[in-house]
């Protein structure tokens, strides 16, 4: 499956942004989706992941309340709907795609594929 996440962008600490991230090539039904994100000089981070028919969902503890993540089937679309954004929230966020696993998937090594990433800014 083939995965492009857009959305990102430069706001202002306590704004939104809702990013997207569109899958194609193979039945999106199929994969429990996930997102993560990579500040300079940091490893990659779980954000969040939502099992195949959206019904269950986590998050990273950082996240937990601020941040929201569905899925539109008919549409091969995941989102994540952020709000009260901060400076620490600025990072390169990736969409990815797991298959055959069990949520939480919570390991950047349980997906099977990446979007390209896109970039939130969030200045203070």
């Amino acid at each position: 499956v083939q995965l492009q996440a857009y959305g990102g962008g430069l706001v202002q600490a306590g704004d939104s942004l809702r990013l997207s991230c569109a899958a194609s090539g193979r039945t999106f039904q199929d994969y429990n989706m996930g997102w993560f994100r990579q500040a300079p000089g940091k490893e990659r981070e779980f954000i969040a992941s939502i099992s195949w028919s959206g019904f269950s969902t986590n998050y990273a503890d950082s996240v937990k309340g601020r941040f929201t993540i569905v899925r539109d089937n008919a549409k091969n679309t995941v989102y994540l709907q952020m709000n009260s954004l901060n400076a620490d929230d600025t990072a390169i966020y990736y969409c990815a795609a797991a298959r055959g696993r069990i949520v939480p998937l919570i390991r950047a090594d349980e997906y099977d594929y990446w979007g390209q990433g896109t970039q939130v800014t969030v200045s203070s």
